[in-house]
């Protein structure tokens, strides 16, 4: 049996397994005034959101530690087991928040989830770099970002609808069973890599691996040129001692950890926010707080559709990249400074709206970068150091969130998102320089 553009379906599994990664991720922090009600009558909300932001922190650096883990998991033992590893311990993870009863339980439910939720990024940078060519790499890392987004759209209405049949224990077990069955899918479809998968046509095996041949720019259909497909010695996979020795390296590291926060800041502080700033319940957050995320799942499609554009044009990599970035960059900075003028909730959520379709339009092709500097094992090895950087950089935010809001002005920390910003575009354009496939040190120009 044989599927016609196979890579787009794997595509497509691998969006939902991050909508199913940010349901699960959403759950607490949609439910938290509910459960800090409940858990916590004796504190102050800024105490109920100190014990939040350090749930949160722990959270965080798991998730962290997770990502530099499973970019060499998934570099040992491939997409397709290191998905299904990830997929499944997290899912056992949300449904064990049903039994939390404090701090110290709901941190160690959320460590778990968080080194097992880490999987989903470099697992989708890794299955981006293997099913696609360079040309629709973008378009793939949209898609797989789309995914984040559809899921805090799905999300935060499921979740506050459940709310009104559910307490919130049950609510993280049926969330939790949702990614086991995820499951039966991705292992019947992605049996192997596209280079020995049964049921990849020749004609897209041949135009996924000829595609993957390092080149600034893209050649035609390499189908109707009768390339030969690349083969992994043909690009640059140094070891971790020499590709942390590259100047690009460290620029793909420093934009990671540079623009990751700012999603975070949303990701964790929207309930929270709503909540505060306008005396939401779970029921009124779920009204408003999918709104945002319309505008990250058409950020995170224009960003590819762009990038993917602009190569199709003749555009080098290196342009249509940094163009793409530049501009999702420079959506965000004036709407974080504007936030602090948002006179209701409807005003609030359509600016937030507005900073993550910025926010898409730019990581896209930021978490692309690993796989237009290196190729082979070394893609999944930088992708995980990044985003473990990306990640440290959300947990400091995260936890300096509570005193920056002390009272309920949010002002400081949109300020700090919109510096965030521009250091992100310094390190495009300065540290990682002129992107296009690296090549050893030693080698002749």
């Amino acid at each position: 049996m044989q599927i016609s553009r196979l890579r787009w379906w794997v595509v497509t599994l691998v969006a939902l397994a991050t909508v199913i990664n940010y349901i699960d991720r959403q759950s607490l922090n949609v439910l938290w005034p509910e459960i800090s009600a409940e858990l916590y009558p004796d504190r102050t909300e800024d105490q109920r959101k100190e014990i939040y932001a350090l749930i949160s922190v722990i959270f965080v650096f798991a998730y962290a530690f997770g990502q530099a883990i499973f970019g060499k998991i998934f570099d040992w033992i491939g997409t397709r087991m290191g998905f299904a590893l990830s997929i499944a311990v997290w899912s056992l993870a949300t449904a064990a928040h049903a039994f939390a009863r404090g701090l110290a339980s709901f941190a160690l439910f959320r460590a778990i989830l968080g080194v097992a939720e880490a999987g989903n990024w470099p697992g989708a940078t890794k299955a981006n770099a293997e099913w696609f060519p360079t040309r629709e790499r973008a378009l793939a890392q949209g898609i797989f970002n789309s995914g984040a987004a559809i899921g805090g759209i799905v999300s935060i209405p499921l979740i506050a609808f459940l709310s009104v049949f559910f307490d919130w224990h049950i609510i993280f077990i049926i969330i939790g069973l949702t990614g086991m069955l995820w499951l039966v899918p991705w292992m019947v479809l992605v049996k192997s890599p596209p280079k020995s998968h049964p049921w990849v046509t020749e004609a897209e095996r041949q135009y996924i691996l000829t595609g993957q041949k390092p080149a600034d720019t893209e050649p035609a259909d390499p189908e109707s040129q009768g390339a030969e497909p690349a083969r992994e010695e043909d690009g640059y996979a140094p070891g971790t001692v020499e590709l942390l020795s590259r100047r690009q390296s460290w620029g793909v590291i420093i934009a990671s950890a540079a623009i990751d926060p700012i999603w975070w800041l949303f990701v964790f502080w929207i309930p929270i926010y709503l909540s505060e700033v306008y005396g939401f319940n779970v029921r009124e957050i779920g009204i408003y707080g999918w709104v945002p995320y319309v505008g990250a799942m058409f950020g995170a499609w224009f960003g590819g559709l762009l990038a993917q554009n602009r190569i199709k044009a003749g555009w080098s990599v290196d342009g249509a990249r940094k163009l793409t970035i530049t501009l999702g960059c420079l959506i965000m900075l004036p709407c974080l400074l504007a936030m602090s003028q948002a006179a209701n909730p409807v005003v609030a959520v359509l600016i937030m709206a507005a900073i993550l379709f910025g926010f898409q339009t730019a990581i896209g092709n930021v978490q692309t970068l690993a796989s237009d500097f290196l190729s082979g094992k070394s893609v999944g090895t930088l992708a995980g150091f990044a985003g473990m950087a990306a990640k440290l950089g959300a947990a400091g935010l995260t936890y300096l969130v509570p005193w920056l809001t002390f009272g309920g002005n949010y002002t400081p920390a949109f300020i700090i998102g919109a510096g965030l910003a521009l250091l992100a575009l310094v390190s495009v354009w300065v540290v990682c320089g002129r992107i296009e496939p690296l090549k050893p040190k030693n080698a002749k120009a």
